[in-house]
């Protein structure tokens, strides 16, 4: 998964925008320049860390799920024509996917904390989990690529359905019915049969007036989707925030590759702008309400332990990247293994679900 290959630029090729291909570089670029026009690009990979369920193992409740549903083609559940057909399945699966359950992670609150410095102009994301709205991010910043749960309407009359009723209907798993026609209603994530959000294409001009871009956590290899960073202006800094290079990211002189997991990557960079401490704040206050740490305010000194134990943690992180790698090698290997001892023709059953739905898809391969 991903293009790492020949096109990038030996680390000695001096940028030229940038003073030095880092995220400090970044960071004195975002402050001398007065940015203004981030663009932001993620997938999958800035949810892990909140615990959204992965689409294909076996143990996460979702593959169960199908599974007991003893469908022909688990792809059927997001598919437009089989959805009138029998709308269940996907109710019977919507309860292990609604907003609600997962809070944003911190790479999500460093979207919202460039919205709240002026900076963000519009943010671009393959997820349909809503973690961004749930961060705090106003819902006309966003653009949805493939839908989201945010709304829903009739595939009919396509009446809007009030959010109220769509919340319960899912939490019962029971099929919800549009109150003006006897049509069936369903969120407004994009299934197989049906187009991106006019959204997407109306505001896909955006990455060619951007002075930054960051793209985090997503393969680049659904289309249209992967085309964005490439519609980025020739000297305009594009950063990389993942788990491997995608997309030719790296291969401009101002091209910055962070690779590793976008929470540690967001904090690295919200440290050197002098965000450090805006950040975890911003992040903390994500924190359902029930949770939320109670009593006296904490001293310095603790203050100062939690940075040490969360540095502590980064590097832990950084040094298990080559383990996770390797076991992704060794999957990968397994699944070829797999797929050669089966009948010619025959496909894995949801591997073509990243043309439309890559959040669920590939969620474990962008971690």
């Amino acid at each position: 998964m991903g293009n790492e290959s020949s096109t990038v630029v030996d680390d000695s090729t001096p940028p030229s925008v940038l003073e030095a291909r880092t995220l400090e570089g970044v960071a004195t670029y975002i402050k001398e320049r007065s940015v203004q026009r981030v663009v932001v690009m993620v997938g999958a990979g800035i949810s892990t860390s909140a615990g959204i369920p992965d689409f294909r193992s076996p143990d996460t409740g979702i593959y169960s799920n199908l599974a007991h549903l003893d469908l022909t083609d688990p792809e059927d559940v997001f598919d437009i024509s089989f959805f009138r057909e029998n709308p269940r399945p996907f109710y019977a699966l919507a309860r292990e996917l609604a907003p609600g359950q997962f809070r944003p992670t911190i790479a999500h609150s460093f979207i919202k904390l460039l919205y709240d410095k002026g900076l963000l102009m519009k943010h671009f994301s393959q997820n349909i989990d809503c973690l961004e709205r749930l961060a705090g991010l106003p819902g006309d910043m966003i653009v949805e690529a493939h839908g989201s749960f945010a709304t829903q309407h009739c595939i009919d009359c396509k009446a809007e359905y009030p959010e109220d009723r769509m919340k319960a209907a899912i939490a019962k798993g029971e099929v919800p019915y549009c109150l003006k026609c006897p049509g069936l209603v369903k969120p407004d994530i994009v299934f197989f049969g049906e187009a991106l959000p006019a959204d997407f294409f109306e505001n896909r001009d955006l990455p060619g007036q951007a002075d930054l871009c960051i793209v985090m956590g997503t393969s680049l290899t659904v289309q249209p989707f992967a085309s964005l960073p490439g519609l980025v202006g020739e000297g305009v800094p594009r950063v990389l925030i993942n788990m491997e290079r995608v997309g030719g990211l790296g291969s401009r002189p101002d091209d910055v590759v962070v690779l590793g997991d976008c929470d540690t990557g967001v904090r690295k960079l919200a440290r050197a702008l002098g965000w450090g401490q805006d950040l975890e704040e911003l992040w903390e206050s994500t924190k359902p309400e029930e949770v939320q740490e109670q009593g006296p305010p904490r001293t310095r000194e603790e203050k100062l332990q939690d940075e040490v134990d969360r540095l502590t943690e980064e590097v832990d992180r950084t040094l298990g990247i080559s383990t996770a790698y390797e076991q992704r090698v060794r999957q990968h290997l397994d699944r070829q293994a797999t797929d050669k001892a089966k009948a010619a023709g025959e496909t894995e059953g949801v591997g073509g679900l990243g043309h439309v739905f890559p959040h669920l898809a590939r969620a474990s391969e962008e971690r």
